[in-house]
């Protein structure tokens, strides 16, 4: 089994078609249908369902597919390895992180990352906890900051405690203040108050949601689905409430009144999570540390 026969497979699998993946990966079709044809040959099984307009993946294939893309992912990984230079002057991180983690506590540690390796891309990708484990796992990151505890534990993941965060709620100055104008509220105080709801997925609209039906209530949502950037808008135009971590609160500027949550409140803890069986190339670790000491 060859790497480039892998590669053409991957490409056929995600065009579905022989002449489109040719064009994809640079070689003549014939070449790449001879090497796909090698590729069944040494794996005792047909990959793919060959009728006139529709290619599908054969079982064998469905099989052999996440396995593929994993291989090229940490081929090019071990590709950016070699390449980087003693000094780290070149090489590239790819950092995975919840919108939140990106507009509260990123910003400042890439800055001082990038001041100095300026030759280190960074490559961010923003999602929920549970789409940056996926992606972890099948090598498309080389480090993630995810919400703990895990949507779905994985052994194959190594996580590091990186710090425990409190959570606020901010309303807009221009409406009442939450909890009956008290200096803090209690989540029992948000019932009856209209809430702006992340989407689905967000690893704050579970903990919120979770935290109003521990004290018996449902939350009434008045706009829902929205990433951080949107849901802060929406708090600043009076239409709700919402739950964010303070370090967000903290960078939102003005337009929003901040009021923390009474004892005990409500936290979450933020990992950096990596790959078990695959240490980080040099500049992630690099940038690893940073974050640890920061």
């Amino acid at each position: 089994m060859q790497f480039q026969q892998l590669q053409y497979f991957v490409a056929v699998a995600e065009t579905r078609h022989f002449t489109r993946a040719a064009e994809l990966v640079h070689v003549a079709q014939p070449s790449l249908s001879q090497q796909i044809k090698a590729l069944e040959r040494e794996l005792g099984a047909d990959l793919f369902l060959r009728a006139r307009g529709n290619i599908t993946l054969t079982d064998a294939g469905e099989a052999l597919l996440p396995l593929a893309r994993r291989i090229l992912a940490d081929t090019e990984t071990a590709r950016y390895e070699v390449q980087e230079l003693v000094q780290l002057r070149s090489g590239r991180v790819r950092l995975g992180a919840t919108p939140s983690l990106c507009t509260g506590l990123l910003p400042d540690v890439l800055r001082a990352f990038h001041d100095r390796y300026p030759g280190i891309r960074l490559l961010i990708e923003e999602g929920g906890s549970h789409d940056l484990v996926r992606e972890l796992a099948r090598g498309a990151l080389d480090l993630a900051l995810v919400v703990l505890p895990l949507p779905t534990p994985s052994p194959a993941l190594t996580t590091v405690e990186l710090l425990r965060e409190d959570l606020v709620v901010v309303s807009s100055p221009e409406v009442s203040r939450p909890g009956h104008g008290r200096r803090t509220v209690r989540i029992a105080d948000l019932e009856g108050e209209r809430l702006v709801m992340f989407r689905h997925g967000y690893d704050l609209r579970e903990l919120t949601v979770a935290a109003c039906r521990a004290e018996g209530f449902e939350p009434d949502f008045a706009v829902e689905g929205g990433e951080m950037d949107a849901v802060l808008g929406f708090v600043r135009a009076g239409l709700g409430v919402a739950v964010v971590p303070r370090m967000v609160a903290a960078r939102s500027g003005r337009g929003l009144r901040v009021t923390p949550l009474a004892r005990p409140g409500l936290h979450r803890a933020i990992a950096l999570a990596h790959r078990s069986d695959v240490a980080p190339p040099r500049a992630a670790r690099e940038l690893q540390r940073m974050l640890l000491e920061r």
